[in-house]
């Protein structure tokens, strides 16, 4: 057997973190070594708790299972791949914690191309939901590469929107490979497998638990040149990722909100403690050094870069501002939908509010 379908055989036992694994192959040589080190050893190396010596114990009698479960794994488009491997994505490697391997479906985030986070709230609010869309978009056309975590909420829909620019976008689980969760994003799940990657260190079949997700938000963060928080309360794993990326020495963005909004309580606290101020696309390509093709020189070009609604939105605007119920009169669009195209066009640099409900064209 190699080194790696060692490696394998460990990443099966329940508990057993990548700090632990690491110093535990620094003990006996190799992960060889380890899996086949007598009880005595494991014990009295200090490394492990009793619980997790059993595991290791109870790990070894199902072996056999485990082999054949590998063997298996490049039928069901599993990649495997360890830390000392070259397509090991190298945002990873400085930290101590990183994941010893990483099971993956589709790729890695490429190393030489800038990564965003998007993260925020499962149950965000319409306006969050659709920030993260527009931003997840917007940056992906710009070529950044989206991570985030598949949930309900902000992460799908920025997931969806980096989809909808044609870029890429990358889901780090809470669970196993071989598990869509939450199952209401299966379709995306299977999407991001052909457009990007989903990517986890925990083992196939592992069940979604709670005390995962804190786990996973470090691989997010690390694989994330900036951290954007778009909705999240004052307690919240959002905040977890946004604590983890300031220890990573990661730039931080964070949407500000009411401070009525308990959704946006997280946000303003980071705001407070000095994160980056999200207001606009152009806020995250500046920090990546990238250029951000808000403005056309001719209209028309504008024009066709824009959706039918967005394009009949942004037709009815000039540089005298306009109430938003003269703007919904003349384009005979819903209120919703008049809203959204609205929002997008200011994300967009090519619509500004100028007063309460006041809108004009920017040239």
């Amino acid at each position: 057997m190699s080194e790696k379908e060692y490696l394998y055989l460990l990443c099966q036992v329940p508990g057993l973190g990548a700090v632990s694994l690491f110093r535990l192959q620094e003990q006996f040589g190799n992960f060889k070594g380890v899996w086949h080190a007598e009880e005595k050893s494991l014990r009295q190396a200090n490394i492990l708790t009793e619980k997790r010596v059993e595991s290791i114990l109870a790990a070894r009698t199902r072996e056999k299972e485990y082999r054949k479960d590998y063997e298996s794994m490049m039928q069901r488009n599993i990649q495997f791949t360890a830390f000392w491997e070259e397509e090991y994505p190298a945002r990873l490697r400085p930290y101590r914690d990183r994941p010893a391997a990483i099971f993956r479906k589709g790729r890695f985030p490429a190393d030489g191309v800038p990564t965003a986070a998007i993260v925020g709230a499962r149950n965000c609010t319409e306006y969050g939901r659709q920030m993260a869309q527009a931003f997840g978009e917007e940056l992906s056309r710009a070529g950044v590469q989206i991570i985030s975590g598949l949930a309900l909420g902000v992460d799908g829909a920025a997931h969806r929107g980096a989809l909808k620019a044609g870029g890429s976008t990358f889901a780090v689980l809470g669970c196993g490979i071989n598990i869509c969760y939450p199952k209401e994003h299966y379709e995306l799940f299977c999407t991001m497998e052909e457009r990007g990657g989903l990517l986890t260190e925990f083992p196939n079949g592992t069940r979604p638990a709670p005390m995962n997700f804190p786990v996973r938000n470090r691989i997010i963060s690390a694989l994330s040149d900036a951290v954007i928080i778009i909705e999240a309360r004052e307690k919240s794993g959002s905040l977890i990722t946004a604590d983890l990326a300031l220890e990573q020495g990661k730039e931080v963005f964070a949407l500000p909100g009411r401070i009525t909004d308990p959704l946006s309580g997280g946000c303003n606290k980071l705001l407070q403690g000095g994160a980056a101020v999200l207001l606009r696309p152009s806020d995250v390509l500046e920090f990546f050094g990238l250029k951000y093709e808000k403005k056309l020189t001719l209209h028309k070009n504008t024009e066709k870069r824009l959706a039918k609604n967005e394009n009949l939105v942004y037709s009815c605007l000039d540089s005298r501002p306009k109430h938003f119920d003269e703007i919904l009169s003349d384009t005979g669009l819903g209120v919703t939908e008049c809203m959204e195209c609205l929002m997008r066009l200011e994300l967009a640099g090519l619509a500004g509010k100028t007063g309460n409900q006041y809108y004009c064209r920017k040239m």
